[in-house]
């Protein structure tokens, strides 16, 4: 299905900030309803009041509040655009621009397990939030550092079983996520992954090893957003160099060069 790509202007509701390094944005249109779109697309915001900053930023949709009428951005502090959205106010105003790119699969079985590290939980939320919608009983499977790293677990947990693994231990199985048993547990057949390349990497593999269909959500570095800028450029089996802003950020493991 195709979404109709908009330019809107949001106010800042609410910035709650998560830990040092995060901030969930909570925006709401000036004018009419947050469009529709699906899990996995992203938006590309353009970071206001910057000298500096002219690129706009690309970040994925984390929810869409129907009910509040809010669009929700989870934001890591990475450079100076990312530290300007970060550092926003209640009442401030961001130009998006959304929804874009293709999503994940969404398969209607409860054999699926969405695997997300840092700010890769982020588009993991909305998919869940769609499979309930639908009937399904998605599992999470989240990593992080540390406890304290741990982003959003208060939404997924009312959407379906969390399992959590820390580098340190502190909570959840000791060691990244592939350790955790539930990816080599029979009732999983599908996976979908975001975070940092290294983890998607030994996620794919293990995936690939057992025979689990698996999608990945690409974070390559993006301008335009549309297909025109070729930063995003990713080698894939079947059909060369495509672009990541329009082909994905979704793809099936099958179709990336660097896991077969």
């Amino acid at each position: 299905m195709e979404y109709k790509k908009h330019i809107l202007d949001f106010k800042v509701v609410q910035n709650q900030h998560l830990g040092m390094n995060y901030s969930l944005l909570m925006l709401k249109p000036f004018e009419g309803e947050v469009p529709p779109s699906a899990p996995g697309q992203f938006a590309q915001v353009l970071v206001p009041n910057s000298k500096r900053t002219f690129l706009r930023r690309p970040i994925s949709i984390c929810n869409i509040d129907r009910d509040n009428n809010q669009l929700w951005l989870l934001v890591r502090r990475a450079g100076e655009g990312t530290a300007a959205l970060c550092d926003l106010h209640e009442g401030d105003t961001l130009n998006v621009m959304l929804p874009l790119g293709h999503g994940f699969t969404l398969h209607r079985d409860d054999a699926m397990l969405l695997v997300g590290g840092g700010v890769g939980v982020a588009p993991l939320l909305m998919l869940g939030k769609e499979l309930k919608e639908q009937g399904m009983q998605p599992q999470f499977l989240l990593g992080a550092r540390t406890k304290a790293d741990l982003l959003l677990l208060d939404q997924f947990s009312t959407l379906g079983k969390v399992h959590i693994t820390t580098d340190d231990g502190s909570t959840g199985v000791h060691g990244v996520v592939t350790k955790h048993p539930v990816l080599t547990s029979d009732n999983i057949a599908h996976i979908a992954c975001c975070g940092p390349m290294p983890m998607m990497r030994a996620v794919a593999a293990l995936a690939r090893q057992q025979g689990i269909d698996c999608e990945v959500s690409l974070e390559n570095l993006m301008a335009c957003g549309m297909g025109a800028c070729l930063c995003c450029v990713e080698d894939t089996a079947d059909a060369g160099n495509v672009c990541v802003c329009t082909e994905g950020p979704v793809f099936n493991i099958n179709r990336l060069k660097w896991q077969i």
